[in-house]
């Protein structure tokens, strides 16, 4: 296969967080990669998300924002190695101030730069309808792919993941059903309140073989290690699991309930069916896990949504009724449905 241009020889790929956003990322790569199998590519991110691309036959260049990277003296010192890794073309799937600085320095070093389109004019006007006859926004995984088109690559958008990557699981031989819940994220816009979501793992638990809690510290563990005393088939995974293998657990669950969190993403990468959980944000905007289910979402269209795009405004109701307004046995029945899907 041909090179887009003889100049686009070595593709560096910048994206360092937020994590769900870089979840998304190794869909659009598979894209690329498949029409161009001979491309070198090199992702720059940080060490701890390595997991998520693997399979995709890159390297890495490892960002240290908090440390050696850091400011505009740290983005300097990166765009320099990045220009003794003999890096030729630039996608900026990040677009922030600091990834504009390095996408900047890298043009002045003679190295072709496209920078990703974000639409935050359309997001912003999009949340003003909350109306589900809204026409839904680009997904965030076809604008990655648009930053490589500008680059003058020429591929089609990625097909969902459809089969289960082969991962040894880090829970030992899977008896009977198993189910993930990951019922947190950073905003209360996006996290599934109490008591509710106490009563989901106690419907689940009466239902299923193996119940999984994906969270973080903190409070989180506290919900977590709670629900794991209350139930022996429940699992409290925080602190004891790392990313690679909450991965490769996600693949073998036969369903995960998230929020609009990385939780949803990883089941997106792994073909789990994902029960999503939509409050403040809307998955029009772009953000649902790429090739995840619509018989999988779960919100109510009422007239204050979406009221954020990344659901990190606080509620102007001041009750969250988005979220409350999404019941526990709602979110078993969704459950059962996709389950029961799989088996058809």
């Amino acid at each position: 296969m041909e090179e887009p241009n003889n100049t686009t020889q070595h593709l560096l790929i910048l994206r360092h967080s937020a994590v769900s956003d870089v979840a998304m990322l190794p869909h659009a790569i598979r894209a690329l990669r498949e029409q161009y199998p001979d491309l070198r590519i090199t992702i720059a991110t940080r060490k701890a998300f390595q997991p998520l691309f693997k399979g995709l036959d890159v390297e890495f260049l490892w960002i240290d924002v908090c440390g050696r990277h850091k400011g505009i003296c740290g983005v300097w010192r990166f765009a320099s190695e990045a220009s003794k890794a003999g890096i030729t073309a630039v996608a900026d799937t990040h677009g922030s101030p600091l990834s504009l600085l390095f996408a900047s320095l890298m043009w002045l070093f003679g190295r072709k730069v496209a920078r990703i389109r974000k639409g935050g004019i359309e997001k912003w006007f999009r949340l003003g309808y909350s109306s589900s006859n809204a026409i839904p926004l680009k997904h965030t995984v076809v604008r990655y792919c648009d930053v490589f088109r500008r680059l003058g690559f020429t591929f089609d958008d990625p097909t969902p993941v459809t089969s289960r990557p082969e991962c040894e699981n880090p829970m030992g031989e899977k008896r009977g059903t198993w189910i993930g819940f990951a019922p947190f994220s950073a905003h209360a816009g996006k996290t599934y309140p109490e008591p509710l979501r106490s009563e989901v793992v106690r419907l689940l638990a009466e239902r299923y073989e193996r119940v999984f809690i994906h969270c973080g510290g903190g409070r989180e563990q506290q919900f977590a290690n709670q629900m794991e005393q209350l139930y022996p088939n429940v699992t409290a995974l925080g602190g004891r699991i790392t990313l690679e293998e909450e991965f490769a657990l996600i693949s073998h669950l036969d369903s995960v309930v998230s929020m609009d969190s990385l939780v949803m993403h990883l089941g997106a990468l792994t073909a789990t069916p994902v029960v999503s959980i939509w409050g403040a944000t809307h998955p029009e905007l772009g953000f649902l896990g790429y090739g995840c289910q619509a018989e999988g979402v779960l919100q109510q269209e009422i007239p204050c949504r979406p009221c954020s795009i990344f659901g990190n405004k606080p509620c102007k109701k001041g009750d969250y009724r988005c979220l409350h307004s999404i019941t526990p046995e709602m979110v078993i029945e969704r459950v059962e449905q996709l389950i029961t899907q799989q088996h058809e």
